[in-house]
């Protein structure tokens, strides 16, 4: 079951990533991110949306690590703990994003990310 729990809570953060990219690249998406106060986001945040896709890609990493999977290159070790901070940074993003004034934000990354964040408990729970 962590095996599985691991894959799903991975493909939401690649989810995330995937977001991520096309608000970098300039889709009008921008109400569901970053407060939602532009549709199609300044440079500023289409930089910070392209590093955030790169840190969605290393949680999914470290939650697979985490999950046993032998295809991430996050050692054992580190996927131990790193688990345990990217389940933190999910229940993090799921109150700024539950709390945002963006109601896009409200209706979908908040539940997303808590989702997330429970699944992500559960694979670090299965030491």
């Amino acid at each position: 079951m962590v095996r599985w729990t691991g894959v799903l809570a991975a493909i939401g953060c690649l989810g995330i990533a995937a977001f991520q990219v096309t608000l970098a690249a300039g889709a009008p998406f921008g109400r569901a991110a970053w407060g939602g106060t532009h549709e199609r986001l300044p440079r500023n945040l289409r930089v910070a949306s392209a590093v955030a896709a790169a840190v969605w890609v290393l949680a999914a990493l470290i939650v697979l690590a985490g999950a046993g999977f032998e295809v991430s290159p996050i050692p054992d070790p580190a996927a131990d703990w790193a688990t345990w901070v990217v389940a933190g940074l999910l229940l993090v993003g799921a109150v700024m994003n539950l709390i945002s004034r963006s109601r896009l934000e409200r209706l979908i990354w908040g539940p997303v990310a808590l989702v997330l964040a429970g699944l992500t408990v559960i694979v670090a729970s299965a030491d």
